[in-house]
């Protein structure tokens, strides 16, 4: 069945509005916002899963002989501390990784807000004219 229709009056007109200066420089501004919020979002997962990790070695770290020094990677070599040291680094990082969480999604939340304010503009003026949604 084919969903071909005549577009009404309305819809027709809608394609008539001037693009300004202005409107060009909010079009502007919010693909830039749109492109910001999507590396923001990949960063969040990615920061997310690392937390995940660090919670099960945590875990893992708790059922641990403490007489026996594990293997702790600091940068790109390994190091055998004990395990209450590797114990304390954990939790510490667990805790930068806990800000960086919460700072990342405080700015998707900002770069959001910024976005339905333009898209509130821009849909006012230009109606179905112009597409702002995600595909």
């Amino acid at each position: 069945m084919s969903n071909i229709r005549m577009l009404s009056e309305k819809e027709e007109a809608d394609g008539d509005v001037e693009v300004t200066w202005i409107d060009q420089e909010r079009i502007n501004e919010f693909s830039k916002y749109n492109a910001k919020i999507d590396d923001l979002e990949e960063e969040y997962e990615k920061l997310k899963k690392e937390k995940e990790y660090l919670d099960d070695v945590a875990m893992e770290l708790e059922l641990a002989d403490e007489d026996e020094p594990v293997r702790y990677k600091i940068g790109d070599a390994f190091v055998h501390i004990s395990v209450s040291e590797a114990t304390e680094k954990i939790e510490k990082d667990s805790e930068r990784l806990d800000l960086l969480i919460e700072e990342t999604k405080q700015n998707i939340d900002n770069i959001q807000e910024k976005m339905d304010e333009l898209k509130k503009s821009l849909y006012a003026k230009f109606g179905n004219a112009i597409n702002l949604e995600k595909d």
